[in-house]
C-alpha cells in the first residue's frame, strides 16, 4: 500500500490557486476508481458509491459502501498525497437498521429486486428459511446480502428481522428441511385442506416436534405447523449424510424437470438457467455463485480442449457468445452435462429440460450446441466460492 506523499510540486500542481486543477480531480478520481474495482469489482455482491469532490479545500468522500476496507485504503493513500479529507461517507449496514441486522426468509419464496420498489426488476430469490445480511432499510423494502453474495432488496413481507440473540437462536436451533419439489405445511395433523403455507425444494423451518409421522415445526415468524416426514428430514442429519455426486446431481435436477422459466428465479416455482445450477447444487450439499457469469469462475476448468470428452456427470457447462478481437466473452447460460451416451445434459430454458450436443439425438440442441464456451467441475474442489454446507453445519453446531 502506497504510504509516500506526493513531492511538493505535484502537490502544488494539484492544488493550484488553493483547488484541485482538471487533472488534479482526474488523479484522485482514478485512484478511486482503482479502489473500486481492487474492493468491489463486482456490484451484485458489494456496495462502493463512494465519490470525491472538493469542498473547502478539502476532498469530500460522500456515497456508501459495505466494504470498510475499501473505505480505509481511500483515505490512507487519499492522506499520503498531503489531501485533507473530510470523510461524509456511509458504512452499510446504516443507521436504518437499528438491531435488526439478520432476517430470515418467511415466506415459501422471497422476491429479491433490483429496486426498493415492487415494480423492480427480480434480481434473485431465496426461499424460507434462508437468512440474510440485512444492509439498509427504506421504506418497507430492506437492501439485503443473500449467503451467496447477493445484494439487493426485498419487501418486508416476505422476511422477518431479527436481532442478533434472535438470529444466533434460530441459527443454532434444530431444523427441518424440505426434500421434495412441492409441498405443504398443515394446521392441524391429518387436515390437508388447512394449510398455513407452502414449501419448495430445500425449504428450512425450526423443529419443535417429532412425531410418527410428521414434523411439528416453526416459521421465523413464530407460526407453527405440520410438515409431512416422508417429504423432509431434520436438516443436521441430513446434510450430514448427504453425498455429493454426479448421481445425486442428476436426482435432484430431474426432480425439477418441468419447472417454468422465470428470470430472476430460483426455487422449483420458477428458475433461470442458474438458479436452476444453484438449487440443484444446494441440495447437494453447496453454496454456489448466484450468476452463470460467476459460476463460470468458480471450480476447475473441465474441458480445457473443449473436446466434452473428459467430462463427468454434474460439470456444469456454459454457453454464450465467444471473444473475439474487439469483444469479451459473454456467459449468458448454463446447463448440468448427465454424460451419457447421448450427450444429453438439463437445464433451464423455457422450462427445465433435457438438451444434447448429439445431433442424432432428439434432445439435439443445436443452437445452445454452436455456442459452448467451456465447462467447470464443482464436485470435488475446494474453492473460495462454492461453500461447503456440511462444514459450516459442522461449525455451527461447535459453537452451539
Amino acid at each position: 500500500m502506497l504510504k509516500k506523499v506526493l513531492p511538493a510540486i505535484l502537490l502544488v500542481a494539484l492544488f493550484a490557486c488553493d483547488q484541485p486543477n482538471k487533472q488534479g480531480l482526474e488523479a484522485i478520481q482514478s485512484l478511486n476508481d482503482s479502489i473500486k474495482q481492487s474492493y468491489a469489482p463486482d456490484k451484485r455482491v458489494a456496495v462502493y458509491t463512494l465519490t470525491l469532490s472538493e469542498q473547502a479545500n478539502q476532498i469530500q468522500i460522500t456515497g456508501e459502501t459495505d466494504q470498510p476496507q475499501a473505505l480505509s485504503s481511500l483515505i490512507t493513500l487519499l492522506k499520503a498525497r498531503g489531501m485533507e479529507i473530510k470523510n461524509e461517507a456511509i458504512i452499510l449496514p446504516d443507521s436504518s437498521v437499528g438491531p435488526w441486522k439478520q432476517a430470515v426468509v418467511n415466506n415459501s419464496v422471497a422476491n429479491i429486486r433490483s429496486n426498493a420498489r415492487h415494480s423492480g426488476e427480480l434480481a434473485t430469490q431465496a426461499i424460507l428459511g434462508t437468512p440474510l445480511k440485512v444492509l439498509k432499510i427504506k421504506g418497507d423494502f430492506y437492501l439485503v446480502q443473500t449467503p451467496d453474495g447477493y445484494i439487493s432488496w426485498v419487501d418486508h413481507g416476505g422476511v422477518t428481522l431479527m436481532s442478533s440473540e434472535e438470529f444466533k437462536s434460530w441459527k443454532m436451533a434444530t431444523k427441518v428441511v424440505f426434500t421434495k419439489g412441492f409441498g405443504y405445511v398443515y394446521k392441524e395433523l391429518n387436515n390437508e385442506f388447512d394449510k398455513i403455507g407452502d414449501m419448495v425444494l430445500g425449504s428450512q423451518l425450526l423443529l419443535v416436534e417429532e412425531m410418527p409421522s410428521f414434523y411439528k415445526v416453526q416459521y421465523p415468524d413464530k407460526r407453527q405447523g405440520y410438515l409431512k416426514k416422508s417429504e423432509s428430514e431434520v436438516y443436521h442429519t441430513w446434510i450430514q449424510e448427504v453425498q455429493p455426486s454426479g448421481e445425486l446431481v442428476e436426482l435432484y435436477a430431474k426432480e425439477l424437470m418441468g419447472a417454468p422459466y422465470l428470470w430472476g428465479g430460483t426455487s422449483s416455482k420458477g428458475m433461470d438457467c442458474s438458479g436452476f445450477t444453484k438449487t440443484v447444487y444446494f441440495m447437494n450439499g453447496y453454496i454456489i455463485p448466484r450468476d452463470a457469469s460467476q459460476q463460470i469462475m468458480a471450480g476447475k476448468d473441465a474441458d480445457p480442449q473443449f473436446t466434452l470428452e473428459n467430462l463427468r456427470k454434474g460439470d456444469l457447462m456454459f454457453f454464450g457468445k465467444k471473444a473475439t478481437d474487439s469483444t469479451k466473452q459473454r456467459v449468458t447460460h448454463v446447463a448440468i452435462w448427465l454424460g451419457n451416451d447421448q450427450g444429453e445434459f438439463i437445464h433451464a430454458s423455457g422450462r427445465v429440460k433435457l438438451g444434447s450436443i448429439d445431433p442424432v439425438s432428439k434432445y439435439y440442441d443445436e443452437f445452445n450446441t454452436n455456442r459452448y464456451l467451456g465447462s467447470r467441475r464443482y464436485l470435488g474442489q475446494k474453492d473460495n466460492a462454492i461453500i461447503d454446507l456440511k462444514l459450516m453445519d459442522s461449525e455451527t453446531r461447535i459453537k452451539s
